[in-house]
């Protein structure tokens, strides 16, 4: 990977002029936020991803790992203590793209070990399903210590996978990544603006971070909101205004991007009570992005949702041993979910320098900002704060959960024009002060809730006089990606069995919302393959989010494949006993 300095320089008119030049000069910095893209990935740590990005030499203020001596402790119930009998596993750069493998632990019993290191004995070695209170809750006014990393992921590998993993297995926990292997976001952050101290909202999950990026709170009702279970929060509970409503209420424009082939939006879900009735219009594949982009016809407001599906693309670490208890399902994930992540963010970025329409939105009144749901569980050193309640007379949320301290740092990358080149900003920001900035910049009116009040905006980082054109700008170039393929005749069995817990949500989901499937599907007997797994989820995705899915001779196909798929799913497996397997 490399960081190309020359670009393709900007088409010029018959005068000889650059086509923007005289658009620029009726621009000044205060325009840099006239239109904002979020693109939001998924899982990592400022540590993991962007710790190492500037060292003591560099002449930075920047709270990174270079010459820290970082580490966490192995506990002593461990099977498998450090060859060197240190009893500690250093933070080191790994090598593993897809790392943690299994999957790390990330609702909010496990932050809990992982940034106070308090572990019920009885949830040692649990999981989701026999997690029990006080669910690892640090006692009132403890300090956060950060030191509980690798106790919570020997546990959770251990309920994951029914043994103790390694040295080698746990100590992945303890890993970061150096600039050259993640050159896209390292570049990004070099060539424009990073901040060092930005704190997801909720010591917890996607849903909930996602939710407060969007709405300043996670309406924290006492049927959930803490983690992503039970979905029935999000699709029926989660009432609180988004953003989305309160630009409409103010003119203003907005649409969600999703990166094919994903057939469904994060957003839509968690916000489904509020925004249902614009999925239809609102929601379009990321190919819509670039066309809006190149034509100048950018909303207000874009908000990026990379693949999270099969295939994923969003960084986030392996899901496929970590998705069902026991089961490692091939596939799932590509050849590296930070390859592919990068890949993506390079594709975002190219689309943006490309930003030269005359008129309507361009580089220099667009600004970029590349954020993080949550840390997912990987390393971070630097303790979370407290934080104001959303709503101080709201009742707690799951697990008595009162939502009054923040998770731990993510990364965060901000691209403009008007941003001085290796800028580092070490100001304490949160999700919400993209939301307390865009009303104070679109005079949006009122807070939407306590945590943006009090929230930091970052119009501040606009500093530069004259801005810097596309031309001058280090252009970052991604490592190579391997071909990702689904192989669905090997995930056939474990497939099947994941099948038995997801599909049935899928079913009854469609069966709410009126969606027809096939008779046959209702039968509890049939045998799920993965085609029909796929292929059914698709086709109800595709009747709620209707620009993501197919439709018309593509619908027709789709019906056609599900009654080919049906063939073999009413067919009951046998195991290699000769044993049903249904």
């Amino acid at each position: 990977a490399c960081l190309a300095t020359t670009v393709p320089s900007l088409p010029e008119s018959s005068t000889g002029r650059t086509t923007l030049e005289e658009f620029v000069t009726e621009l000044n910095k205060s325009n840099a936020m006239d239109h904002v893209v979020l693109v939001l990935f998924e899982n990592r740590s400022f540590d993991n991803l962007l710790g190492a990005l500037y060292g003591p030499e560099d002449g930075k203020v920047f709270d990174g790992v270079i010459g820290k001596d970082l580490s966490n402790p192995v506990p002593d119930w461990a099977e498998h203590q450090p060859p060197d009998g240190s009893g500690i596993v250093p933070l080191h750069v790994g090598t593993d793209m897809d790392a943690p493998n299994p999957d790390s632990g990330e609702e909010w019993y496990h932050t809990n070990t992982q940034v106070f290191g308090t572990m019920d004995e009885h949830n040692r070695f649990a999981g989701s399903d026999n997690m029990a209170a006080p669910w690892n809750a640090p006692a009132e006014g403890a300090i956060a210590t950060m030191n509980g990393f690798v106790a919570d992921y020997i546990s959770f590998f251990t309920w994951e996978q029914g043994r103790q993993p390694t040295y080698d297995e746990y100590a992945q926990i303890m890993q970061h990544y150096a600039p050259e292997q993640v050159p896209v976001l390292s570049g990004l952050a070099r060539e424009f603006g990073v901040f060092d101290h930005w704190f997801s909202e909720v010591p917890s999950q996607t849903y909930m971070n996602r939710s407060f990026w969007t709405a300043a709170t996670c309406t924290p009702l006492p049927t959930g909101g803490t983690i992503n279970n039970p979905s029935s929060h999000w699709t029926k509970n989660n009432t609180a205004e988004t953003i989305f409503e309160r630009l409409e209420a103010h003119g203003k424009t907005w649409k969600v991007y999703i990166k094919e082939p994903a057939c469904s939006s994060f957003t839509g879900f968690i916000h489904w009570a509020k925004l249902k009735d614009r999925f239809a219009t609102n929601f379009v594949p990321f190919e819509q992005f670039k066309e809006d982009a190149a034509n100048g016809t950018l909303p207000t407001f874009s908000l990026i949702e990379p693949n999270l599906m099969l295939g994923h693309g969003d960084y986030h670490p392996a899901l496929g041993m970590s998705l069902v208890q026991g089961v490692d399902i091939p596939g799932t994930d590509p050849p590296s979910s930070i390859l592919s992540g990068e890949a993506f963010l390079e594709e975002v970025f190219t689309t943006y320098r490309g930003m030269t329409s005359e008129s309507g939105s361009n580089v220099y009144n667009t600004t970029l900002f590349v954020g993080w749901d949550e840390p997912g569980g990987t390393y971070d050193h630097v303790p979370p704060g407290a934080v104001p309640p959303p709503d101080k007379s709201a009742p707690a949320g799951q697990f008595g959960f009162t939502f009054d301290r923040s998770g731990y740092r993510v990364p965060a990358v901000i691209v403009s024009p008007w941003v001085e080149s290796g800028s580092v900003y070490n100001e304490e920001h949160r999700h919400t002060s993209l939301i307390a900035t865009l009303t104070k910049l679109w005079d949006l009116g009122e807070p939407f809730t306590e945590r943006d009040k009090s929230a930091k905006p970052i119009d501040y980082v606009f500093s530069r006089e004259t801005p810097r054109a596309p031309g001058e700008w280090a252009v970052p170039v991604s490592n190579p990606v391997p071909t990702s393929q689904l192989d669905f005749e090997a995930a056939n069995k474990t497939l099947s069995n994941l099948g038995k817990v997801a599909l049935p949500a899928v079913l009854a989901f469609a069966k709410e919302k009126g969606i027809q499937l096939p008779p046959e599907v209702q039968d509890p007997n049939f045998h799920l393959t993965p085609w029909l797994a796929y292929d059914t989820y698709t086709y109800v995705c595709a009747h709620v989010w209707p620009e993501l899915g197919p439709q018309g001779k593509d619908m027709d196909q789709l019906k056609t494949w599900i009654k080919q798929d049906l063939t073999d799913a009413v067919k009951p497996q046998e195991n290699s006993e000769g044993n049903s397997n249904v």
